[in-house]
């Protein structure tokens, strides 16, 4: 057994070895002249000279590979600990930006391969059979490729009666969950999308990555992609030395860093080709992620399908909250089709260039994100991954969400509440709470307006994927947009508190003594700062000396000057560092660049008496992916019934199977049929999705083939049905395939209560007698 396990800790430091710390250390020693605190990480922290001797030292008596998977992974542990540790103190020193990049990337890397390792050492029957499974959704028609009688087109996929089906179960379980529960606004906003809008949201500028293609068949390869398994390949080689093994290595590890000019100096050393036809490729360009077209005939207005729904939401904030009677908080969701033109799209639904979002915008103020559900989630226990856990090489561990939120892992309560209802809702659909955990961004992946982000991700076959994130967005996109069009997107919220020192106030306000008083403005205005409740804020705003505007800029200047006069607070102290800086700044508005200098703009300060706050809210942002949801789902809920290895079904829950009953005449006998009709119209009535199977073949080939798609429940009707007064029926659990005996006239009801989850199978079977099988014909009737 130790000889096991030592086979697999040096198969670990082999794997390992991509960490290249020495060199990372190396560059940092460099720019810094410091080293971390702790010992650089090498294969030396388990391995000596003498290996073997060295690795029973750290395998204590009596210890088992099965028991000891953390002696495996204490190095990979030790590893992102200390680049964490290193990472953090750069950051504190004031390190250059492109060494704590490097620094950065350094740790993620780490982090991907303790993960991965993770990963690989858990229990093989912990993981599904991915082809049969992706045979049984490709036989039966859940979805396959688009066009494929043209030969397909990667990306892009069809659903099928089936798949449809779920999808929208899985939808419809998402607005009763969010949408009516929470009493949600849901609107539906065009999917085209004119340029300027996604212009000010940032995603025609950074929605990118880099590509190279094929110079002779055009080809497309995502560069960074393309590169990385080059390397991995060179790397393979025998001949491959050590040192070229290390550089390669570095540049792997640096990978998400590289600028354009960088990345093409990296394929032209190691002259990377096309991998499917050996020939040359272009130099990495720069392209856009989304689907470019333009609206009107005339081609005057470019636009894009949009990459997300949540930008409709932030467009219609005014109108929302004038729906809402101008009151916070209050929370707007979309569904619908966004578009990413992926350059290499792959893994099934799990990325691709169509796919479905469901995406919900909470507006909340920004003084007072404190939700007044929260006590409702507070005590779930969830698997969380934060941001400090991941920094330290720790694992994800169980955590209540009231403990999380109280000792601020996590930011605030309604991020907290958010979290509680997503995870209830994920469970609820299908997906194994066991393989399902929330993962914290660290400061390096989230946005500078970002307060806090979690994303839900789900153990798959592909590792652990990301199917729903939750992030704290600051109020980053309306101030953009109110920016952009000089519309303001604010709320107005009364005063609650009067002032606070009424003495003050009257002392600043000279008033006649005469019986004039009543009628002077200065009386009025004290009479209304003593009586309204009121504050006395800081104003600070962009001061435009329009004659050298105009001057510079003609007719124009009214563009500049309207865009001045609408920034915030944030923007113009940024601002004003720059102008004292180098003396000047740009704005970008309507297309225009305005360069403006001293001479031309200024900033003041003053204060200013409000009786009425405006506020620009904060926004929570539960954004969906179903596609990947479903996947999860798949993953999670395919089975193999034990003892037949050709026997599959997935167990989908009742409330999103696709159908949740099947009815099953035991025969082909006319007999049957009456009582076939009387129940498929009674499940109609009871909003009971159905599917009746009455085709040739034994009543277990027929059990096989609705478990193979999921559908819950299934009646038979045999002899005894016809026989017997009362007339009965079989009701089947598809997952214990154990059945029951119960009145037709019941059954409809009992089914809905059932998909409803109102009712358990448990309780229908404590009430209702176990069937065992027919007592009026001797015509077999048991399962294959």
């Amino acid at each position: 057994m130790l000889r096991s396990a030592a086979a697999a800790l040096l198969r670990t430091s082999t794997e390992i070895s991509a960490f290249r710390p020495v060199s990372t250390v190396r560059i940092v020693r460099q720019s810094l002249r410091y080293a971390p605190k702790n010992r650089p990480f090498s294969t030396s922290v388990c391995l000596c000279k003498k290996k073997k001797q060295s690795l029973w030292l750290h395998l204590a008596e009596g210890q088992t590979m099965d028991g000891n998977i953390e002696v495996i992974l204490a190095p990979l542990r030790l590893a992102v600990k200390e680049q964490g540790e290193l990472v953090r103190q750069m950051k504190q020193d004031g390190a250059p930006d492109v060494d704590v990049a490097k620094a950065v990337a350094e740790l993620k890397a780490r982090k991907r391969t303790l993960e991965a390792k993770e990963l690989s050492l858990q229990p093989k029957d912990d993981i599904v059979d991915r082809t049969k499974m992706e045979d049984t959704l490709k036989r039966r028609f859940f979805y396959d490729q688009a066009f494929a009688i043209y030969g397909g087109v990667s990306g892009l996929y069809d659903f099928g009666p089936v798949g449809c089906a779920l999808k929208n179960n899985i939808l419809q379980a998402w607005r009763h969950h969010f949408i009516q529960e929470e009493q949600i606004l849901e609107i539906d906003c065009t999917m085209l999308t004119p340029e300027n809008v996604l212009k000010t949201s940032g995603h025609v500028d950074k929605f990118a990555d880099y590509m190279v293609k094929d110079v002779k068949n055009g080809e497309c390869f995502r560069a960074d992609h393309l590169l990385k398994a080059h390397l991995q390949k060179l790397m393979s080689d025998k001949k491959c030395t050590a040192e070229k093994k290390a550089e390669m290595e570095e540049v792997t590890t640096q990978m998400d860093n590289y600028t354009q000019q960088e990345l093409t100096d990296l394929f032209v050393k190691y002259n990377v080709k096309s991998p499917v036809t050996g020939n040359d490729l272009t130099p990495p360009v720069s392209f856009n992620l989304m689907f470019q077209t333009s609206i009107g005939p005339g081609g005057n207005t470019p636009g894009y399908l949009r990459p997300e729904t949540a930008q409709g939401i932030f467009l219609n904030f005014k109108r929302l909250l004038e729906f809402n009677q101008g009151k916070l908080p209050f929370a707007a969701a979309q569904i619908g089709n966004s578009f990413r033109n992926e350059i290499s799209p792959r893994s099934g639904l799990i990325r691709v260039r169509e796919f479905t979002m469901a995406e919900i915008e909470h507006f909340v103020d920004p003084n007072e994100k404190v939700h007044p559900k929260f006590s409702n989630v507070a005590d779930l226990d969830i698997m969380l991954y934060s941001a400090k856990a991941q920094t330290s090489g720790q694992s994800a561990h169980i955590m209540r969400l009231g403990d999380a939120v109280e000792q601020g892992v996590i930011n605030n309560s309604v991020l907290g509440y958010f979290i509680g209802r997503i995870y209830l809702y994920l469970a609820r659909v299908g997906v194994a709470k066991d393989k399902l955990r929330f993962r914290q961004h660290m400061d390096n992946e989230m946005a500078h307006y970002a307060c806090d982000c979690w994303d839900a991700e789900t153990k798959t076959s592909y590792g652990w994927i990301e199917i729903v994130g939750c992030a704290d967005r600051s109020c980053f996109d309306l101030l953009c947009h109110a920016r952009a069009t000089k519309v303001p997107l604010v709320a107005e919220k009364p005063l609650k508190e009067p002032i606070s020192n009424c003495s003050s106030a009257y002392k600043k306000v000279s008033v006649p003594s005469n019986k004039e008083h009543l009628n002077h403005p200065d009386a009025l205005l004290l009479l209304l700062s003593l009586t309204s409740p009121h504050k006395v804020v800081n104003v600070v705003q962009f001061e435009p000396n329009k004659g050298a505007i105009g001057k510079a800029y003609k007719k124009d200047a009214k563009i500049a000057m309207e865009y001045l006069s609408v920034c915030d607070e944030c923007f113009i102290t940024e601002q004003e560092r720059l102008l004292n800086e180098t003396g000047e700044f740009t704005i970008e508005s309507e297309g225009k660049t305005f360069k403006l200098t001293k001479d031309m703009v200024g900033v003041k300060r003053f204060q200013k008496t409000l009786y009425v706050e405006e506020v620009v809210p904060n926004v929570i942002e539960p954004s969906f992916g179903i596609g990947r949801i479903m996947y999860s789902i798949f993953e999670h809920t395919f089975h193999v019934r034990e003892g037949d290895e050709q026997r599959t079904y997935f167990s989908f829950p009742a409330t999103v199977a696709p159908y949740k009953c099947s009815v099953l005449p035991l025969s082909q006998n006319p007999e049957f049929m009456p009582f076939v009709r009387e129940l498929s119209e009674a499940m109609t009535k009871n909003g009971v999705s159905h599917k009746v199977d009455d085709s040739a073949g034994s009543i277990g080939r027929r059990y096989a083939r609705t478990d193979e798609i999921g559908v819950a429940f299934g009646i038979t009707i045999d002899f005894d049905t016809v026989n017997k007064t009362p007339h009965t029926a079989t009701l089947r659990d598809r997952d214990s395939m154990r059945q029951i005996r119960a009145e037709v006239s019941e059954l409809p009801v009992i089914v809905r209560d059932l998909a409803n989850a109102t009712l358990t199978w448990a309780e229908v079977e404590s009430k209702y007698p176990i069937f065992e099988g027919q007592e009026t014909s001797k015509k077999g009737t048991a399962e294959e």
